[in-house]
């Protein structure tokens, strides 16, 4: 099964599919990103708050495949906002990947109560790494629609995309009506809502009318909204199952039922960006 591309506004594709690596622990990251590899997965999501960079890079290299077969995001650190900070992190994201270059850069929060609620500053750093061509691509996570329009308003690169909380649960249709609206690409993190959402009755009788698995059955459904997609599991059968999404289609009826589950903020598993200000240690 071949995984669409969308098209990013810096005028690289991005798989709408992808594998996720957040904690994942470095001794397990390796074998779990090769396994994905050697499934058909071409995009892998990791951040330096995960601490797993050199792992993915490590599996990549001994993939077989080359460098450029391969789209790789990484994630600015929290507390490394400052300009200066933002350009040594930056550097050792490409050591631990051990490549010169990423596929995407990202801003992970928005952290608006620290820095002086100044994060542009900081996107105008990774507009250098664009500009250089380290870089293929920057966006951010995490933003909230007036950041968004913020960064808009206040530089001269559009973000290419915004990864953000999105599952039945968490719809958040506002952030994703404004990343489209300013041609930014909406990246769905906990696309299964940390597993809330499997046993959800209507979620199961559409898996049961179709022949499908619930977790098949919710990836289908971001994917049939646009977003892209980059579920996580250590389990080559998950990893395997989670693959298998592209040889069937939901019905509109069914996209508005799952769509209907939305919970808006009761719904949220992970903070809220307007009030998140943690820096790890």
């Amino acid at each position: 099964m071949a995984v669409p591309n969308l098209a990013l506004n810096s005028g690289h594709p991005i798989p709408q599919l992808g594998f996720g690596v957040f904690k994942i622990v470095p001794a397990e990251t390796a074998a779990a990103v090769s396994e994905a590899l050697r499934g058909g997965y071409r995009h892998i999501d990791t951040a330096e708050m995960y601490g797993n960079e050199k792992e993915v890079g490590e599996a990549v290299r001994v993939s077989g495949l080359e460098r450029s077969e391969v789209f790789i995001t990484s994630k600015l650190n929290n507390g490394f906002h400052r300009p200066h900070d933002a350009r040594r992190a930056f550097d050792g994201t490409l050591k631990a990947l051990g490549s010169d270059y990423v596929d995407l850069f990202l801003i992970h929060w928005p952290l608006p109560t620290l820095y002086g609620g100044d994060f542009v500053s900081t996107w105008l750093t990774l507009e250098e790494f664009y500009r250089d061509g380290r870089s293929r691509s920057i966006g951010v996570s995490n933003f909230q629609a007036a950041h968004v329009r913020r960064l808009v308003q206040e530089s001269d690169v559009v973000p290419a995309v915004n990864q953000i909380e999105v599952h039945p649960y968490l719809c958040n249709e506002e952030v994703r009506a404004a990343n489209a609206e300013l041609g930014i690409v909406t990246e769905a993190w906990s696309p299964l809502a940390k597993g809330r959402v499997l046993n959800d009755p209507t979620i199961g009788a559409i898996a049961s009318r179709t022949g499908r698995t619930p977790a098949q059955v919710v990836l289908r459904w971001h994917v049939q909204r646009g977003d892209v997609i980059f579920p996580k599991s250590t389990t080559p059968a998950r990893i395997k199952e989670n693959f298998q999404i592209f040889d069937f289609v939901l019905e509109p009826n069914d996209i508005a039922a799952i769509s209907a589950l939305n919970r808006d903020e009761e719904g949220r598993t992970g903070p809220n960006p307007d009030v998140f200000a943690r820096i790890p240690r």
